[in-house]
């Protein structure tokens, strides 16, 4: 019998239970390992893992961490998980995209400035090292920094100190940088179109983003997620995924990675009818993809229902079957399946799955 990791989330259960008060983590995806302190990072795939695992190893300390990877590839969300999971954790969390602001205003918007600093500066200007004080400040896309620029954010990095702009007052701060960047650093080294002492400060523990390509496992969830998450915000009932538009979306090699991959599926919402999720590629992509895919299908049921509630049921039983019914612990069946204990139990209930049914459930498997 084959086995994966998809399952479509319990979007009631966790908004209840671990998203409280939270209006933005439905823009983000929920987490499959590790509730609460990976909000938003969706997957369960061994290469996705072994990113958490050095988020988790690095998050304890205040070492400047460099995020790396592919647009699309969720570099925010790893630079969230690791404020998430630090001391700093309820402090700020502050980001900037620096490829977002003019070069000759990128300086008054990290150190902030003084009124009558510049022509148009008419106020006093907090700056974004100030407001992440205590914090975490997450830079995005460091490599367009001006050179220019990049001796004073050195400084900010070794000293904890800075001026704003118009200013002699030196302010002091307690500051945890996250960097991130698509760009390769090493060759705008080679190109002097950046420092070397401020890459060698930056790049003290770096974490590379898989693309989506490197992870196809994930695309499933990924897929269930987003699909859920549409048809609740479009008031649509979508319950249904053929397999030809699961076998493109599988194959397809995601160049803009989860980004292009939710955008595509939000279109798929907008054009489904009677509860099928329509294939939000090109016929002819599709057609080529199929034909040319040489990966398993990640989500092979055996003959089950092609519903999400059925779906989730054929999972669930396979996963608890293979863990002999336990359910909790590190062998339990709700670590196979990456969720939580409680979120396992309430997934159940929901589909009506019982420890007095296992026999049935266990000979019904068997037979498929």
């Amino acid at each position: 019998m084959a086995t994966h990791n998809f399952i479509a989330p319990d979007l009631d259960y966790m908004k209840e239970t671990h998203f409280a008060g939270r209006e933005d983590w439905i823009e983000l995806g929920l987490n499959v390992s590790g509730i609460g302190k990976f909000e938003g990072i969706v997957g369960n795939s061994q290469t996705l893992l072994n990113v958490l695992d050095l988020v988790r190893a690095v998050a304890a300390t205040d070492s400047t961490v460099l995020v790396l990877g592919e647009t699309g590839t969720g570099k925010e969300l790893i630079a969230r998980a690791l404020h998430n999971n630090s001391c700093r954790c309820g402090r700020p969390f502050v980001k900037l995209n620096c490829s977002a602001i003019p070069s000759e205003l990128l300086e008054s918007e990290l150190f902030g400035h003084e009124k009558g600093a510049f022509t148009g500066a008419i106020g006093q200007k907090i700056g974004r090292f100030e407001m992440a004080d205590t914090g975490t400040l997450f830079l995005d896309e460091i490599g367009d920094i001006p050179l220019a620029l990049q001796p004073k954010l050195l400084r900010v990095l070794q000293e904890q100190e800075f001026e704003r702009l118009g200013s002699c007052r030196t302010h002091r701060i307690s500051v945890r940088l996250i960097a991130a960047t698509n760009r390769n650093l090493d060759e705008m080294l080679s190109r002097n179109e950046f420092r070397s002492d401020l890459y060698y400060r930056l790049n003290v523990f770096p974490i590379v983003v898989p693309p989506l390509r490197e992870r196809r496992e994930d695309v499933a969830p990924l897929v269930a997620h987003f699909v859920e998450n549409f048809a609740r915000r479009m008031s649509k009932r979508i319950d249904q995924i053929p397999q030809e538009t699961w076998d493109a979306l599988t194959s397809y090699s995601w160049p803009g990675n989860v980004r292009e991959l939710q955008n595509l599926v939000e279109r798929a919402a907008i054009l489904s009818r009677n509860g099928v999720l329509a294939n939000p590629l090109p016929v002819l992509v599709s057609e080529q993809l199929v034909a040319n895919s040489t990966v398993p299908d990640p989500i092979s049921l055996q003959g089950a229902p092609g519903t999400f509630m059925d779906s989730q049921r054929a999972i669930i039983l396979q996963a608890l079957h293979g863990a002999e019914w336990v359910v909790g612990g590190p062998q339990g069946a709700a670590a196979r399946l990456g969720l939580k204990r409680t979120t396992l139990i309430a997934k159940m209930r929901k589909l009506g799955i019982s420890r007095s049914s296992r026999r049935s459930e266990t000979v019904g498997l068997a037979g498929g």
